[in-house]
């Protein structure tokens, strides 16, 4: 307590320097009633059993009687000053750590006030009979004034750092308790934790928790059992996906072979669509070579045909003209045969005129060996000319068959120019379509393989989920949950939990 706190109470209680010279002049009176008073006072407290135990001796009682007169010399002597509040102070103190309480500390002031009180009455009551004089009211009023005054001042602060001293222990014990069980609490829930670093969700805390605690307890265990049910979920989660990404990875593997076995094919198919379009193509330029070279034969037949009309009509004048020399022929056998008779009848007119007609007779005979030679040589020209004419007729019935067919063939090389055409025209649309199919299979070739190439992408990935997979089921495998989580009441969800528990933990902390 300060000196400051001193001033306040002597300037309320009006005990200034006036009550101060009125209690120095009581001081011889108090310090010799003092003594009496205080064996008054220690003889109550050795037959009070609970005032008793705090003296361990006579010799204890002794030192505090010895303690208790000094102090009060200062009081008589109106020394507030600091050494006053030193001693005031100690006695409080003192009171406070043996647990002396302020009722037997006031009553003790009681008895002391009582001898004090009772020694200046004494002093002051008026002695020798009626006749002595006695001493002024007004000086014992303010002298039992300043002593009162003194005394609850002494006793209100040494009660005063009775109560401090007494609240400071006080905390100081309570302090004390709480750092144990704050230390409790935080060995128990360290263990907690420390279970809960090593993955252990089995561990409960202990019932014996404090009360103030046992929300924290509730919290910490509905947040395990949250965290239990999420590991429970989290591990049936994980094995479901170990299972799917195990089976994405064969099914990627199986889909990255048969995506590469496709691609290959498609390079065999892209290289074999490549030399069909070079066979169709050429087929195609072979086509137009076949489709030009059958209209060329078709020109060659059409002009052909023409010259064999040509020589059916050179056939047929010839046979005209077979016709009429065999004509000629015959007026010209009918001219030997007419000569043959002149020549006869000449003959026989000159064998009539004798020897002058004898060379009549010699040109008549000439002529008609000539009419003869003229017949025969006519016979054989006939002869010669049927055999040409039957030889010209059938020329001509062959040229005219002949004729015939070719009319035919150039008809024929016509439709078979049409039908080449038309092969060279559809061979022309394959080679454009089917490069169009090549190109088409290129892409899908690019395709083909940009689609093994995700898939190859697909199946490392579905490997790498694989091996994540069985990495967080190896996480999930460090914690030692119950197969039931779920205990009674604890259905807190786990984010309160978590929240509750953070809270409950500062709390205990800044306690």
């Amino acid at each position: 307590m300060s000196n400051h706190a001193l001033a306040d109470r002597l300037t309320f209680m009006r005990l200034g320097p006036d009550a101060q010279n009125a209690l120095r002049a009581s001081q011889e009176t108090i310090l010799r009633a003092l003594p009496e008073a205080l064996d008054s006072f220690y003889e109550q407290v050795r037959a009070t059993p609970e005032t008793r135990a705090f003296f361990s001796d006579e010799s204890h009682i002794s030192s505090a009687r010895s303690r208790q007169i000094g102090h009060w010399q200062a009081i008589a002597g109106g020394r507030f000053d600091s050494d006053f509040m030193a001693a005031v102070t100690k006695v409080g103190e003192t009171h406070a750590r043996i647990g002396l309480e302020p009722r037997w500390y006031i009553g003790g002031y009681a008895l002391l006030l009582e001898h004090l009180l009772g020694e200046l009455i004494e002093a002051h009551w008026p002695k020798g009979g009626l006749l002595s004089r006695a001493r002024s009211a007004e000086g014992l009023k303010a002298q039992a004034g300043a002593i009162a005054k003194a005394v609850m001042l002494d006793m209100d602060l040494a009660i005063s750092v009775y109560l401090e001293a007494a609240e400071a222990a006080r905390q100081k014990a309570e302090a004390e308790v709480l750092r144990v069980e704050r230390a409790r609490v935080v060995k128990t829930v360290g263990e907690a934790m420390a279970a809960l670093s090593r993955g252990d969700l089995t561990h409960d805390m202990p019932d014996d928790m404090p009360e103030e605690y046992s929300q924290l307890r509730a919290d910490y265990q509905a947040a395990v059992d949250s965290l239990g049910g999420a590991l429970q979920a989290i591990r049936a989660a994980t094995d479901t996906m170990a299972g799917g990404a195990e089976e994405i990875t064969s099914a990627s593997h199986d889909l990255s072979r048969r995506t590469e076995q496709q691609a290959a094919s498609l390079t065999e198919t892209v290289a074999t669509v490549g030399q069909i379009v070079a066979a169709v193509r050429q087929s195609a330029d072979n086509a137009k070579q076949a489709a030009e070279a059958a209209s060329t034969a078709r020109s060659d037949a059409e002009r052909s045909g023409e010259i064999m009309g040509q020589a059916i009509s050179a056939m047929q004048r010839i046979e005209t003209s077979s016709t009429q020399i065999g004509q000629i022929i015959g007026v010209i056998d009918e001219i030997a045969f007419q000569t043959n008779l002149l020549a006869l009848n000449a003959g026989v007119e000159a064998a009539r005129a004798g020897d002058a007609g004898r060379g009549f007779a010699v040109v008549a005979q000439e002529v008609r060996a000539l009419a003869q030679r003229s017949a025969e040589a006519a016979k054989e020209i006939k002869g010669l000319i049927a055999g040409s004419s039957s030889e010209v007729e059938h020329g001509a019935r062959l040229v005219k068959d002949t004729g015939a067919a070719l009319h035919s063939i150039v008809e024929r090389v016509g439709h078979i120019d049409g039908l080449i055409a038309g092969i060279a025209s559809a061979a022309r649309d394959q080679s454009e379509n089917l490069d169009q199919v090549n190109g088409m299979v290129g892409q899908m070739d690019q395709t083909t393989q940009h689609n093994a190439a995700m898939a190859e992408e697909s199946n490392a990935a579905a490997a790498s989920l694989q091996s994540q997979s069985k990495e967080l089921s190896r996480l999930v495998a460090y914690f030692r949950i119950l197969e039931q989580t779920g205990r009674a009441g604890r259905a807190l969800s786990s984010g309160s939990d978590a929240r509750r528990l953070q809270s409950h933990l500062a709390l205990a902390v800044a306690r």
